[in-house]
């Protein structure tokens, strides 16, 4: 028999610094990290965030010196079972308050309180957990900038230090848990980051040197290193927000500032999903747009084949990489919604199945945003444009060349008006499939039509 422990359920908080349940675990005695792959939530992720899955959980077994269990099944079967298999009187987890989430921990918690076992909760994987941050009138917040300052008034506690005698225990995997993960890195069809926390603490040791002095003015870059790219850590908990905001306490420059307001971002759209849990396939604002089935045109979307450059670019590089920058994914999701007149939630789908940041809430409310049915009080007339947009951000073309072959030949911001060159498809890339300024229109007739009914 395995030694005694508490389990500390392991799930958006794959790290072993700054683990506030871990903690608490350690308080009762010898800890056994666990981590379960959910057939519920594995099977359906795709083989991009299965394999960044994967490859953080090999990282995170070394984090705890090798002592990290992995099972596979349902966890309200596999955690009540390994409790008694060990001993444990306590199962320790951080919050979870995504609608999926934290009803798998219902049903575990139920299923342990029947064997007598404590459901212990510490932290979450936010700086502030979701609900927590309320207007004057009790209400949780809808609009952005209000949110952010009572957010930010509301503050967060500092890091958690890891206990200075943890002792973790030892128990089996399940056959074939580590196969299966092996093999969902393997058959990744991108090359993945450095995974686990090692690996992010020095990206943001990198930024912070490098590139948080510049990061307001260059974050709107695609074609600069601009951002932190510390997203696809924070989807999965590799590194707290927490610490990250620990870091920037005290730097009073315009690019901590903005990257606070980024955090504080990711923490809104989890608070409006914590209290919302139907806006997962459904518009949180009901407007009554009438939508279109683009048909082939979504096909061309998902493949950056729609003839605008700055489009093509941005999808080209999520099947490439898995991960867009978010500008544009701004654009991108603008261009399927007022261009193509499609309704979101495939959008969003796209984007889940292949961004190994995927993160649910974010995903699901920034393309509500985008496509004018989310948190703001007025978007529905904001419709990107894609040329200028791309002649903006993108102002040498840069971007676009990286992704799209097919233009290399068009030198600086020519790459973003490919039918105005005399050679501008001579190599393959597609022509419009859609006039933007008209499809503008009819976007707006449609937004405004809708209102107009209410």
């Amino acid at each position: 028999m395995a030694e005694a422990a508490s389990l500390l359920w392991l799930r958006r908080d794959l790290r072993r610094a700054d683990h506030p349940a871990l903690a608490a675990a350690a308080e009762a005695g010898r800890v056994l990290p666990v981590f379960v792959i959910d057939p519920a939530f594995f099977d359906d992720a795709g083989p991009v965030r299965r394999g960044w899955l994967a490859a953080t959980l090999r990282a995170l077994d070394e984090s705890y010196d090798g002592h990290l269990c992995l099972r596979h099944g349902d966890p309200a079967a596999i955690i009540p079972a390994l409790a008694r298999e060990v001993g444990a009187t306590q199962v320790h987890v951080s919050t979870e308050t995504e609608p999926g989430g934290a009803a798998r921990d219902r049903r575990v918690r139920a299923a342990l309180a029947d064997q007598d076992v404590e459901w212990v909760e510490t932290g979450s994987p936010y700086a502030v957990t979701p609900g927590r941050v309320m207007n004057r009138t009790g209400q949780p917040y809808r609009v952005f900038t209000p949110f952010s300052r009572a957010w930010q008034e509301h503050g967060w506690r500092p890091p958690a230090t890891e206990p200075a005698a943890l002792e973790l225990a030892t128990a089996p995997s399940h056959n074939g848990a580590w196969e299966l993960a092996e093999a969902a890195t393997a058959t990744c069809p991108i090359e993945l980051p450095p995974a686990g926390e090692r690996a992010a603490l020095d990206r943001w040791a990198e930024f912070l040197d490098e590139g948080l002095l510049g990061y307001d003015g260059h974050r709107d870059r695609p074609d600069l290193h601009g951002t932190s790219r510390l997203s696809p850590y924070l989807k999965f908990g590799v590194v707290h927000p927490r610490t990250l905001l620990a870091d920037l306490a005290g730097r009073t420059g315009k690019g901590a500032q903005r990257y606070v307001a980024e955090l504080a971002w990711r923490e809104f759209y989890a608070d409006v999903l914590h209290h919302n849990p139907d806006s997962l396939t459904s518009d949180l604002n009901q407007l009554g747009v009438d939508y279109d089935d683009p048909g082939e045109a979504f096909d061309a979307w998902c493949a950056g084949r729609t003839g605008y450059p700055i489009v093509d670019a941005g999808m080209r590089q999520l099947l490439a990489i898995g991960w867009m920058h978010n500008r544009v994914r701004m654009i991108t999701a603008s261009f399927l919604t007022k261009d193509l007149h499609a309704w979101w939630p495939p959008g969003a789908q796209h984007f889940l199945d292949h961004l190994i940041d995927g993160d649910l809430a974010s995903n699901t409310h920034g393309w509500q945003w985008t496509a004018g049915t989310g948190t703001d009080a007025a978007p529905y007339f904001r419709v990107f444009n894609p040329i200028t947009q791309g002649e903006k951000f993108d102002p040498d073309g840069e971007y676009v060349r990286r992704y799209v072959p097919e233009l290399r030949h068009l030198a600086g911001a020519a790459a973003h008006r490919p039918w105005e060159a005399a050679d501008g498809y001579a190599h393959g890339y597609p022509e419009r499939i859609v006039d933007h300024a008209a499809e503008r229109t009819e976007a707006l007739d449609r937004y405004q039509l809708a209102r107009s009914r209410d």
